[in-house]
């Protein structure tokens, strides 16, 4: 049975590369923010590239509730950053490429160390507020995520 981080637990604290060109440190960047993170498997397969336009398409609900979104995978910075431009996401990917970050999420597939996919709420405090696990549903890891944001 897969386990993942529970409602109400302090997210880890991490650094990783950004398609910003910067390092992205989570107590640092999103200090007394909310923001999901949500991990996912590969740049430019059909289920990781829906997933990132559908977040995509709804920045503007999240910018208006003032939740950043950032997308993690074991992808290198320079994939990400291809797929970033192609699709023209307007939010950052950061690049776990010795999936570290996503053992510490617990969103490694076993055996293969590549991320699953597992998308996760934390407000401002960087407690977990939500989680939502589906390897083959990307599609509705947003609408778990935008209903999770109402009631943040």
């Amino acid at each position: 049975m897969i386990m993942f981080l529970k409602i109400n637990q302090p997210a880890p604290d991490f650094s990783l590369p950004s398609t910003n060109g910067e390092v992205f440190c989570l107590s640092q960047n999103q200090k007394n923010k909310p923001c999901i993170l949500y991990f996912y498997p590969k740049d430019f397969t059909p289920g990781c590239t829906k997933e990132a336009c559908q977040f995509n398409d709804s920045m503007g609900y999240f910018k208006d509730l003032d939740i950043d979104v950032y997308g993690i995978s074991t992808d290198n910075i320079d994939s990400h950053i291809k797929f970033k431009e192609k699709y023209r996401l307007s939010f950052d990917l950061l690049a776990d490429t010795d999936g570290k970050v996503t053992k510490l999420y617990k969103a490694t597939i076993p055996l293969v160390n590549i991320s699953n996919r597992i998308s996760y709420l934390l407000n401002k405090e960087h407690k977990i507020s939500s989680v939502y696990r589906n390897f083959f549903a990307a599609g509705n890891h947003l609408k778990s995520m935008v209903d999770a944001a109402k009631s943040l």
